[in-house]
Protein backbone atom coordinates (compact mmCIF):
# COMPACT_ATOMS: atom_id res chain seq x y z
CA UNK A 1 0.00 0.00 0.00
CA UNK A 2 1.37 3.31 -0.97
CA UNK A 3 0.11 6.38 0.77
CA UNK A 4 1.20 9.90 -0.04
CA UNK A 5 0.70 12.89 2.77
CA UNK A 6 0.42 16.85 1.58
CA UNK A 7 1.46 18.59 4.84
CA UNK A 8 2.87 15.52 6.47
CA UNK A 9 6.16 17.54 8.07
CA UNK A 10 3.15 19.33 10.65
CA UNK A 11 1.23 18.47 13.78
CA UNK A 12 -1.07 15.84 12.50
CA UNK A 13 0.37 14.78 9.32
CA UNK A 14 3.73 13.69 11.16
CA UNK A 15 1.93 11.39 14.00
CA UNK A 16 0.23 9.95 10.45
CA UNK A 17 2.65 9.26 8.78
CA UNK A 18 4.41 7.15 11.81
CA UNK A 19 0.85 5.36 11.95
CA UNK A 20 1.07 4.45 8.49
CA UNK A 21 4.52 2.95 8.21
CA UNK A 22 3.96 0.93 11.35
CA UNK A 23 0.55 -0.50 9.37
CA UNK A 24 3.16 -1.42 6.60
CA UNK A 25 2.25 1.33 4.29
CA UNK A 26 4.97 3.00 1.99
CA UNK A 27 5.09 6.71 2.86
CA UNK A 28 5.43 9.69 0.67
CA UNK A 29 5.46 13.22 2.27
CA UNK A 30 4.77 16.57 0.52
CA UNK A 31 5.69 19.69 2.67
CA UNK A 32 7.19 23.12 1.43
CA UNK A 33 7.71 23.09 5.34
CA UNK A 34 6.58 27.13 5.56
CA UNK A 35 4.55 25.47 8.88
CA UNK A 36 5.40 22.25 9.38
CA UNK A 37 9.10 20.99 10.51
CA UNK A 38 11.41 18.43 9.13
CA UNK A 39 12.41 17.67 12.99
CA UNK A 40 8.77 15.97 13.42
CA UNK A 41 9.99 13.49 10.99
CA UNK A 42 13.19 12.77 12.13
CA UNK A 43 12.41 9.57 13.77
CA UNK A 44 11.03 7.97 10.49
CA UNK A 45 12.54 9.99 7.81
CA UNK A 46 14.91 7.45 6.74
CA UNK A 47 11.72 5.18 6.14
CA UNK A 48 9.83 7.51 3.75
CA UNK A 49 10.30 9.80 0.68
CA UNK A 50 10.22 13.10 2.19
CA UNK A 51 9.59 15.61 -1.08
CA UNK A 52 10.08 19.77 -0.31
CA UNK A 53 7.69 21.44 -2.64
CA UNK A 54 4.66 23.22 -2.55
CA UNK A 55 1.18 21.88 -3.81
CA UNK A 56 0.61 25.20 -5.65
CA UNK A 57 3.38 23.69 -8.09
CA UNK A 58 1.70 20.95 -9.86
CA UNK A 59 4.08 20.39 -12.51
CA UNK A 60 6.42 19.70 -9.86
CA UNK A 61 4.63 16.96 -7.52
CA UNK A 62 2.07 15.51 -10.55
CA UNK A 63 5.61 12.67 -10.81
CA UNK A 64 4.53 11.93 -6.85
CA UNK A 65 1.12 10.68 -7.48
CA UNK A 66 1.61 7.80 -9.91
CA UNK A 67 0.96 4.22 -8.40
CA UNK A 68 -0.40 6.03 -4.67
CA UNK A 69 -3.11 4.29 -4.09
CA UNK A 70 -4.00 6.57 -0.99
CA UNK A 71 -3.89 10.53 -0.66
CA UNK A 72 -4.65 12.60 3.02
CA UNK A 73 -5.06 15.99 1.96
CA UNK A 74 -3.61 18.09 5.30
CA UNK A 75 -1.44 20.91 3.60
CA UNK A 76 -3.07 23.71 4.79
CA UNK A 77 -2.65 27.48 6.10
CA UNK A 78 -3.81 27.90 9.16
CA UNK A 79 -4.53 30.74 12.23
CA UNK A 80 -7.37 33.21 12.26
CA UNK A 81 -5.45 36.49 12.06
CA UNK A 82 -2.81 36.13 9.57
CA UNK A 83 -6.24 34.77 7.39
CA UNK A 84 -7.69 38.41 7.48
CA UNK A 85 -4.07 40.09 7.14
CA UNK A 86 -3.45 37.66 3.68
CA UNK A 87 -6.62 35.68 2.36
CA UNK A 88 -5.58 35.56 -1.21
CA UNK A 89 -2.75 33.70 0.21
CA UNK A 90 -5.64 31.85 2.50
CA UNK A 91 -7.56 30.76 -1.02
CA UNK A 92 -4.49 29.77 -3.37
CA UNK A 93 -3.50 27.30 -0.74
CA UNK A 94 -6.54 26.04 0.59
CA UNK A 95 -8.46 25.62 -2.52
CA UNK A 96 -6.39 25.87 -5.34
CA UNK A 97 -4.24 23.93 -3.79
CA UNK A 98 -6.49 21.53 -2.76
CA UNK A 99 -7.95 21.37 -6.54
CA UNK A 100 -4.38 20.64 -7.78
CA UNK A 101 -4.27 17.49 -5.12
CA UNK A 102 -7.64 16.86 -6.79
CA UNK A 103 -6.65 17.04 -10.17
CA UNK A 104 -3.67 14.99 -9.51
CA UNK A 105 -5.99 11.99 -8.00
CA UNK A 106 -8.09 11.73 -10.50
CA UNK A 107 -5.56 12.38 -13.46
CA UNK A 108 -3.30 9.06 -11.43
CA UNK A 109 -6.93 6.99 -10.23
CA UNK A 110 -6.40 7.36 -6.76
CA UNK A 111 -8.34 4.74 -5.19
CA UNK A 112 -8.91 6.35 -1.70
CA UNK A 113 -8.88 10.36 -0.79
CA UNK A 114 -9.32 11.80 2.70
CA UNK A 115 -9.59 15.18 3.35
CA UNK A 116 -9.03 16.86 6.36
CA UNK A 117 -11.56 19.40 6.74
CA UNK A 118 -12.19 21.92 10.02
CA UNK A 119 -14.98 22.43 12.47
CA UNK A 120 -14.56 26.07 12.13
CA UNK A 121 -16.62 25.69 9.30
CA UNK A 122 -19.82 25.41 11.89
CA UNK A 123 -18.98 29.40 12.93
CA UNK A 124 -21.00 29.94 15.80
CA UNK A 125 -23.19 26.72 16.19
CA UNK A 126 -26.95 27.25 17.81
CA UNK A 127 -27.22 23.73 18.52
CA UNK A 128 -24.78 21.20 20.66
CA UNK A 129 -23.41 18.78 20.25
CA UNK A 130 -23.03 20.13 16.82
CA UNK A 131 -23.90 17.22 14.22
CA UNK A 132 -22.66 17.29 9.82
CA UNK A 133 -25.98 18.62 9.09
CA UNK A 134 -25.67 21.77 11.07
CA UNK A 135 -25.75 25.33 9.55
CA UNK A 136 -22.22 26.59 7.69
CA UNK A 137 -21.26 29.53 8.82
CA UNK A 138 -17.73 30.63 8.61
CA UNK A 139 -16.79 33.89 10.80
CA UNK A 140 -13.08 34.15 8.59
CA UNK A 141 -11.05 33.37 6.29
CA UNK A 142 -9.30 30.12 7.11
CA UNK A 143 -12.74 28.95 7.95
CA UNK A 144 -14.48 30.08 4.56
CA UNK A 145 -11.43 28.76 2.63
CA UNK A 146 -11.26 24.95 4.26
CA UNK A 147 -14.64 25.05 3.60
CA UNK A 148 -14.16 25.62 -0.03
CA UNK A 149 -12.19 23.08 -0.28
CA UNK A 150 -14.70 20.90 1.55
CA UNK A 151 -16.61 21.45 -1.10
CA UNK A 152 -14.47 20.88 -3.99
CA UNK A 153 -13.58 17.51 -2.38
CA UNK A 154 -17.63 16.55 -2.13
CA UNK A 155 -17.70 17.90 -5.82
CA UNK A 156 -15.09 15.43 -7.40
CA UNK A 157 -16.65 12.46 -5.67
CA UNK A 158 -19.55 13.16 -7.17
CA UNK A 159 -18.43 14.40 -10.57
CA UNK A 160 -15.22 12.46 -11.06
CA UNK A 161 -15.99 9.50 -8.63
CA UNK A 162 -12.83 10.11 -6.79
CA UNK A 163 -13.93 7.98 -3.77
CA UNK A 164 -13.24 10.76 -1.16
CA UNK A 165 -14.18 11.35 2.69
CA UNK A 166 -13.85 14.94 4.66
CA UNK A 167 -12.99 14.50 8.15
CA UNK A 168 -14.04 17.60 10.29
CA UNK A 169 -11.74 18.00 13.30
CA UNK A 170 -12.19 19.69 16.51
CA UNK A 171 -9.79 21.28 18.33
CA UNK A 172 -6.65 18.63 18.39
CA UNK A 173 -3.82 18.80 20.68
CA UNK A 174 -1.08 16.84 21.83
CA UNK A 175 2.88 16.56 21.28
CA UNK A 176 4.56 18.70 18.20
CA UNK A 177 1.19 21.07 18.16
CA UNK A 178 2.28 23.76 16.00
CA UNK A 179 3.31 27.07 18.85
CA UNK A 180 4.63 29.21 15.68
CA UNK A 181 2.61 32.11 14.03
CA UNK A 182 -0.05 34.40 16.02
CA UNK A 183 -1.94 33.94 19.21
CA UNK A 184 -3.97 31.36 19.12
CA UNK A 185 -3.91 27.41 19.74
CA UNK A 186 -4.63 26.81 23.88
CA UNK A 187 -1.73 24.16 24.93
CA UNK A 188 0.86 25.75 22.99
CA UNK A 189 0.26 29.13 25.00
CA UNK A 190 -0.41 28.08 28.10
CA UNK A 191 2.69 24.85 28.50
CA UNK A 192 5.18 27.72 27.03
CA UNK A 193 3.40 30.03 29.99
CA UNK A 194 3.49 27.40 32.46
CA UNK A 195 7.10 26.22 31.63
CA UNK A 196 8.34 30.06 32.30
CA UNK A 197 6.58 30.47 35.69
CA UNK A 198 3.97 33.09 34.01
CA UNK A 199 -0.08 33.53 34.30
CA UNK A 200 -1.94 31.81 31.70
CA UNK A 201 -3.93 34.33 29.58
CA UNK A 202 -6.97 32.68 29.70
CA UNK A 203 -9.86 34.15 27.28
CA UNK A 204 -12.77 36.14 28.63
CA UNK A 205 -13.88 34.22 31.86
CA UNK A 206 -12.89 30.84 31.20
CA UNK A 207 -16.09 29.21 31.11
CA UNK A 208 -16.26 28.59 27.60
CA UNK A 209 -15.42 25.00 26.67
CA UNK A 210 -13.48 22.69 23.89
CA UNK A 211 -13.90 19.81 22.11
CA UNK A 212 -10.10 18.91 23.02
CA UNK A 213 -9.06 16.19 21.23
CA UNK A 214 -6.02 14.11 21.31
CA UNK A 215 -3.96 13.58 18.55
CA UNK A 216 -3.72 9.53 18.72
CA UNK A 217 -7.51 9.52 18.07
CA UNK A 218 -7.23 12.14 15.57
CA UNK A 219 -4.99 9.58 13.29
CA UNK A 220 -7.09 6.57 14.06
CA UNK A 221 -9.90 8.16 13.06
CA UNK A 222 -8.09 8.89 9.13
CA UNK A 223 -6.91 5.64 9.29
CA UNK A 224 -10.40 3.86 10.33
CA UNK A 225 -12.10 6.34 7.59
CA UNK A 226 -9.62 5.26 4.75
CA UNK A 227 -10.26 1.82 5.25
CA UNK A 228 -14.07 1.77 4.25
CA UNK A 229 -14.22 2.41 0.84
CA UNK A 230 -18.21 3.18 1.00
CA UNK A 231 -18.17 6.16 2.48
CA UNK A 232 -17.23 8.41 -0.10
CA UNK A 233 -18.87 11.49 -0.58
CA UNK A 234 -19.39 11.21 3.56
CA UNK A 235 -18.33 14.16 5.95
CA UNK A 236 -17.85 13.27 9.44
CA UNK A 237 -17.37 15.04 12.30
CA UNK A 238 -14.36 13.87 14.87
CA UNK A 239 -14.29 15.13 18.14
CA UNK A 240 -13.69 13.63 21.96
CA UNK A 241 -17.11 13.65 22.66
CA UNK A 242 -16.86 15.77 25.15
CA UNK A 243 -16.62 19.47 25.97
CA UNK A 244 -14.20 20.84 28.57
CA UNK A 245 -14.09 24.43 30.06
CA UNK A 246 -10.66 26.56 29.51
CA UNK A 247 -10.63 26.94 33.81
CA UNK A 248 -10.69 23.15 33.90
CA UNK A 249 -7.62 22.85 31.75
CA UNK A 250 -5.53 25.80 33.91
CA UNK A 251 -6.73 23.52 36.94
CA UNK A 252 -5.23 20.58 35.88
CA UNK A 253 -2.21 22.50 34.45
CA UNK A 254 -1.63 24.06 37.91
CA UNK A 255 -0.86 27.51 38.28
CA UNK A 256 -2.57 31.05 38.10
CA UNK A 257 -4.58 32.79 35.53
CA UNK A 258 -5.03 36.73 33.99
CA UNK A 259 -8.15 37.22 31.99
CA UNK A 260 -7.94 38.94 28.63
CA UNK A 261 -10.79 40.43 26.18
CA UNK A 262 -12.81 37.91 24.86
CA UNK A 263 -12.84 37.58 21.04
CA UNK A 264 -15.32 37.99 18.28
CA UNK A 265 -15.95 35.07 15.59
CA UNK A 266 -15.41 32.47 18.61
CA UNK A 267 -18.07 30.06 19.98
CA UNK A 268 -19.04 29.92 23.67
CA UNK A 269 -18.65 26.15 22.76
CA UNK A 270 -16.94 23.52 20.75
CA UNK A 271 -18.43 19.93 20.87
CA UNK A 272 -18.67 17.69 18.40
CA UNK A 273 -21.70 15.05 17.62
CA UNK A 274 -19.84 12.06 16.92
CA UNK A 275 -22.50 9.36 16.36
CA UNK A 276 -22.37 9.29 12.63
CA UNK A 277 -18.62 8.30 12.94
CA UNK A 278 -19.43 6.01 15.77
CA UNK A 279 -22.26 3.99 13.50
CA UNK A 280 -20.92 4.19 10.05
CA UNK A 281 -16.67 3.45 11.18
CA UNK A 282 -16.93 1.87 14.40
CA UNK A 283 -14.48 4.83 15.22
CA UNK A 284 -14.72 6.29 18.98
CA UNK A 285 -12.17 8.36 21.07
CA UNK A 286 -9.87 6.89 23.66
CA UNK A 287 -7.92 9.78 25.51
CA UNK A 288 -9.47 11.65 28.01
CA UNK A 289 -8.71 15.41 28.82
CA UNK A 290 -7.11 13.96 31.77
CA UNK A 291 -4.55 11.60 30.29
CA UNK A 292 -3.94 13.70 27.43
CA UNK A 293 -2.37 16.58 29.55
CA UNK A 294 -0.80 14.31 31.50
CA UNK A 295 1.21 13.08 28.48
CA UNK A 296 2.07 16.55 27.40
CA UNK A 297 3.70 17.12 30.52
CA UNK A 298 5.57 14.24 30.54
CA UNK A 299 7.00 15.67 27.59
CA UNK A 300 7.13 19.84 28.88
CA UNK A 301 10.43 20.77 27.54
CA UNK A 302 9.22 20.33 24.13
CA UNK A 303 7.25 23.90 24.21
CA UNK A 304 10.55 25.43 25.50
CA UNK A 305 11.28 27.20 22.20
CA UNK A 306 7.39 28.06 22.02
CA UNK A 307 6.69 31.95 22.13
CA UNK A 308 6.27 33.25 25.67
CA UNK A 309 2.49 35.47 25.24
CA UNK A 310 1.56 38.00 27.54
CA UNK A 311 -1.58 39.88 27.53
CA UNK A 312 0.20 42.80 25.90
CA UNK A 313 1.50 40.84 23.30
CA UNK A 314 -1.49 39.27 22.75
CA UNK A 315 -3.57 42.82 22.26
CA UNK A 316 -0.83 43.42 19.79
CA UNK A 317 -1.19 40.33 18.15
CA UNK A 318 -5.19 40.22 17.78
CA UNK A 319 -5.88 44.06 17.26
CA UNK A 320 -6.59 42.92 13.59
CA UNK A 321 -8.87 40.19 15.00
CA UNK A 322 -11.03 42.62 17.12
CA UNK A 323 -10.89 44.86 13.94
CA UNK A 324 -12.25 42.61 11.49
CA UNK A 325 -14.96 40.71 13.54
CA UNK A 326 -15.99 42.57 16.26
CA UNK A 327 -19.01 44.97 16.04
CA UNK A 328 -18.91 46.89 12.79
CA UNK A 329 -18.82 50.73 13.27
CA UNK A 330 -22.51 52.19 11.51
Amino acid sequence: MISLITGGGGFIGSHLAEKLLKLNHKVIVIDNFSIGRKSNLKNIKKNIKIINQDILNEKKIEKYFKKVDNVFHLAAMADIVPSIENPKLYFDVNVKGTLNILNLSVKNQIKRFIYIASSSSYGIPKKYPTSENSKIDPQYPYALTKRLGEELVMHYSKIYNLNSTSLRFFNVYGPRARTSGTYGAVFGVFLAQKIAGKPFTVVGNGKQTRDFTYVSDIVDSIVAVSKNKKVSGEIFNVGSGKTVSVNKIVNILGGKKVLIPKRPGEPEITFADISKIKRKIGWYPKVDIEEGISKLLENLSNWKDAPLWTPKKIKKATRKWFLSLGPKKK
